[in-house]
Order: C-alpha cells, then structure tokens, then sequence
C-alpha cells in the first residue's frame, strides 16, 4: 500500500510540478487583485481572504519542496517552466530546486505568521495592509523561482515598492523619516542593478543565469575585466539589501520603526539578498568558470565577518527590543555571507539550517518586541506608532521605584513571594526562546545550526593541511556574537520582566500571541528532526556546487510544441479548387 501511494505522489509530482512552479507567484498576484476590488471598510472577508491565500501559498510551497526532495536523485529533480514557450535562453524561465524551494516555504510560514499577527489590530491601522503584504509575497517568490537577472530585476521592485507601503503602513513621523531613507537607499540598489546588468548583457550577451554560466569560461581574456566589474556593481546591489557592512546603516533605524508584522516579513528581505548572493556565486563562478572560479569569495567572506561584528556590537549597544532584533538580523546575515565566502560544501549545509531557523527566531521576536513595548506603554485604542525616545540607562532607573530594605510591600512587611500574571509569564517565557535562538544556545535548532558549521570548518580546514588564521577568527566572532546577544538580551529581560514594579499586566489577543508561539514551536521541531533538516540542507549544498545539473536542466527544456499561426490559418482556409 505504502508503495503505490509513494509511486501515485511520484507520478503526480512529476505532472503538477512544472505548473505549479507559476503558482507561488499568480496565486498571490490574483489574491492581491480581488483585495483591491473588495474596497477599505470591509475588513472581515479581506482578512479571511488574505489568510486564506497566504494557507495556499504555503501548502504549496511545501508540496513543490516535498517534490525536488523525493526527486533529488533524479534528471527532473529540477522544475523547469517556460511561461512564454520560448526557447531558453530568450524566453522567461522559472526554475525550482532545493534551494529555491526552502526559501518558499520559509517565506510562506512568515507571512502566515504576519498575516495572524495583523488581524488582532494592525491590518485596520492603514489601507491595502493585505493587498501590500500579498505583493510582497509575489515579489519574492518570484525572485526565488526566476532564472534570470531581468526577471529578477522585475520582482526586486515588485518586492521593494511593497515594502514602501508596508514600512510606512499605521504612519507617523519616524515611519515617514526611516521610509525616505529606506526608499533613498533602494533606488540606488535599483540603479546599480542595471548598471551591472547591462555591463554583463554587453559582455556576455545574455541574462539567462546558466546561459550565462555556461559562457563565461569563453569570455575573452579581454573582456574579463568588464565582465567582473559589471558582477561587482550587481554584487553591491545585493550587499547592501543582505545588509552587508558599511552598506547597513539604513537596516536599524527601518526596521525599528515599521510595525511589527511589517518587520517580520522585512527579515526575509535580507535574505533575498543572500540568497542572489548564494545563487550567483556558485553558479557563475564555480571551478569551472575558467579565470574567473572563485571571484569575490573573499570579500564576501571578510565583508560577511566585519558585517557579523558590527551587528554584534549594535546588539550590545540596542535598549528597545525592536532594534535588538534588527541588529540580530544583521548578525544572521553577516555569519551567512562569511560561510559563503569559505565556499565549502559541508559548511554550507550548516548555514543553509542555520537560515530558516534564524528567520523565524528573529520574525518571533519583532513580534515579541510589540508586545513588549505595550506592556511600558500600554494603549487600548488603535496601534501606537513608534516614538523618538532614547534611552539613556540600560535598566531606566529614573523610572523604577526600587525598594531599599528587601522586597516589602505596601505596608512595609517583607514578601516572600509575588504571583505573576498569565500574560506577563507568557511573554516571558517567549523571550526566553527568542533568547536562546538568538543567541545560539542550546538545546534548540540555532545551537544545532552554529555546532554543524564550526565542526565542518575544523573538519575540513583541519584535513585540508591546518586550520587557516581566517576560520579561527570566523569561529571566534561566532562564538563572541553569541555571547554579546545573550547579554545584550538578557539586560533587555531584567529591564522589562524584572525591575518593573506597579506596571499593570499586557492585555493579549490570541492572533497576537499565537504566531509567536507558532514560530518558536517550529525552531523546536527543527530542533527535534534536526537529522533530517540537516539531510535535506547537505542535498541543497551538494547541488548548489555542482552547478552543471542546473545548468543541463534549464539549458535542456524545450517549450511545447504547438500551432503556429501560420498552420491555423492554413487548417481554417478550404483548399483551392484544382483546375
């Protein structure tokens, strides 16, 4: 029984599969549309309409990552869609393998958890909430499935003009100030984008990316130089949204003032970023790329280390849970890009189970910051927007009513001990999570994820003749992020669950609390089935260097074959009479 079953879900994978690659981005793309027509007031039936297309898109991105899984081994394992039934390379190509497969599904969970954390109030603080967050989804599923640098180019804006309105979505002045920044910044991305694309067409003349791949060996010895600088100028587009150092200064202050839905699909735009930076890399100059294998490894790798300090040291620095978890965002994406610029395998495998798990962990915890910051600030009426205020003491002791003489009550008799409310325990008990993800510490999945790729780095620098002076100090800037945050967070817990007193306990709602959870629960399954994640994650890194399959599969798809035209209107016409 378990084998026909097994043979029926083969056989429907391989049919539904070239399909349903068009599918994670027309589903959110028609779901936007019907949100538009349903009008602002009726808020009901849009968000049961959102909800239900992002539950869609996430079924679907499991059932595309549960096919490239079962077919790993095999030619199709690859999706390849021709949506104009042209011929590769001059026709869009939508390509789906276990990378871009993983980044859907993760994508998916978070905008799930978005979209239930918006229905308890965000959804109603401005317009087209649902409608902004589905293009969003469509803009990067479509960045993840394209097989091109135009059509990649198309869905980057479709995701950056999304994220204008989302950051500025329930306004105020310090959304209206860091979304000018954030717009300001992504233009420029935008125009280096093309820049470098078209520096690339002009010497290679194609966008396809295994097209390309496979053309860059023959590049002239003379026209190599134009080739790199054109990789360079689309590189730094891509640094500065995976929030490489220096190229991050405008991540903090953004994602501290969008909304806390908003901000948790904001930590999927940096890996976006990553993830072009991953794709590329290893396909286009991988070692058989002739003089041009292995080009800008090491500036990702010592960029990637400079990016992990920094957000390290903004963690140390941070007061607001909020900017805590920005700068966490920016430690996630620095440890990702050094790992990548190793360019090894076994290593690669870690960081690709250390991704998702640190995407959820810091979605969880910008959704933990909001209600953290309603607890000092509670507000029954509509979302506060955030303020400009600074604080100046790690534990604003200018606000705590400490005791002097032990901990005594109203009436000056020593206590012995305090019930603690139901919300504030649940809250609690959330950041202490978020903590241990965050920081890396056992037992859950992000320890698992920074254990595999320290022992991969020892394991394969120590058979490779010596451990290199630049993976002892990856090793240790990991290990010291881990302790700074664990700091940093634990001062932020005393600030906000310890010293507080006469402070009345957080009101929570169900939509609000339960994606937190949700989140975290995850990270534990993660955690539980570690093996087979990690399986799943040395699957992904072998393909991803050994790049010939994917080029063989996207340069092998032939479009269907249909009537042309002309034969229509031969097939329509009655012969001639024969004289």
């Amino acid at each position: 029984m378990m084998t026909l079953l097994s043979d029926w879900a083969l056989l429907a994978n391989a049919a539904l599969m070239p399909h349903l690659t068009m599918a994670p981005i027309l589903l959110p793309l028609i779901a936007a549309c019907l949100l538009l027509l349903l009008g602002d007031r009726r808020h009901h039936r849009k968000a049961t309409l959102a909800l239900a297309a992002t539950l869609a898109n996430l079924a679907i991105a499991l059932f595309l990552m549960l096919g490239v899984h079962m077919e790993a081994a095999q030619p199709h394992a690859f999706g390849v869609y021709l949506p104009s039934n042209w011929d590769v390379p001059f026709g869009i190509v939508l390509v789906l393998d276990h990378l871009s497969a993983l980044m859907l599904v993760v994508a998916a969970v978070v905008a799930l958890m978005a979209v239930l954390f918006s229905l308890a109030r965000w959804h109603k603080a401005g317009a087209h909430f649902h409608v902004l967050l589905q293009l969003q989804i469509m803009g990067l599923n479509g960045a993840f499935l394209t097989g091109d640098l135009f059509n990649l180019f198309v869905f980057f804006e479709v995701m950056l003009a999304a994220s204008y309105g989302l950051l500025l979505h329930g306004s105020g002045p310090a959304r209206v100030k860091a979304g000018l920044h954030y717009l300001s910044i992504n233009l420029v991305a935008s125009s280096l984008f093309l820049v470098g694309a078209a520096l690339i067409y002009g010497v290679t003349g194609t966008l396809n990316m295994a097209d390309l791949a496979a053309r860059i060996p023959l590049v002239a010895a003379s026209d190599r130089a134009l080739l790199h600088v054109g990789c360079s100028i689309l590189a730094l587009a891509f640094l500065a949204k995976a929030a490489c150092w220096p190229l991050n200064f405008w991540l903090a202050p953004a994602y501290t003032a969008a909304s806390a839905p908003s901000a948790a699909v904001f930590a999927l735009l940096t890996k976006v970023g990553v993830y072009v930076l991953m794709r590329l890399s290893t396909l286009l100059f991988s070692a058989s790329a002739g003089a041009s294998a292995g080009f800008g490894q090491g500036w990702l790798l010592w960029g990637g280390m400079a990016t992990l300090s920094f957000g390290a040291i903004g963690m140390l620095s941070a007061q607001r849970p909020a900017r805590l978890a920005s700068f966490a965002v920016i430690v996630s994406s620095g440890t990702l890009m050094a790992v990548l610029g190793f360019a090894r395998p076994e290593l690669s495998a870690g960081a690709l189970y250390y991704l998702p798990v640190s995407t959820f962990a810091v979605a969880a915890f910008f959704l933990l910051a909001e209600l953290m910051d309603r607890s000092r600030n509670p507000s029954p009426q509509a979302p506060r927007a955030p303020e400009d205020e600074e604080d100046h003491l790690p534990f604003a002791l200018a606000e705590q009513e400490l005791a002097r003489e032990g901990n005594l009550d109203e009436d000056e008799e020593r206590l012995v001990g305090r019930a603690i409310p139901a919300a504030t325990a649940l809250l609690g008990l959330a950041f202490i999570c978020c903590t241990l993800l965050v920081a890396g510490l056992p037992p859950l999945a992000s320890f698992v994820a920074k254990f595999a790729m320290l022992s991969a780095l020892l394991q394969t620098s120590a058979a490779a003749g010596g451990i290199a002076s630049s993976a002892w100090l990856f090793l240790s800037l990991l290990i010291a992020a881990g302790l700074l945050a664990l700091i940093a967070l634990s001062r932020t817990g005393i600030r906000f669950f310890w010293t507080p007193v006469d402070r009345c306990p957080p009101s929570l709602q169900l939509f609000e609390y339960a994606p937190i959870v949700m989140l975290i629960a995850l990270c534990g399954a993660m955690t539980w089935h570690a093996e087979g994640f990690l399986r799943y994650a040395n699957t992904t890194a072998e393909l991803l260097y050994s790049p010939q399959r994917y080029i063989d599969a996207v340069l092998s798809a032939r479009p269907l074959l249909t009537p042309t035209n002309a034969e229509r209107l031969r097939a329509s016409t009655p012969p001639e009479p024969q004289p």
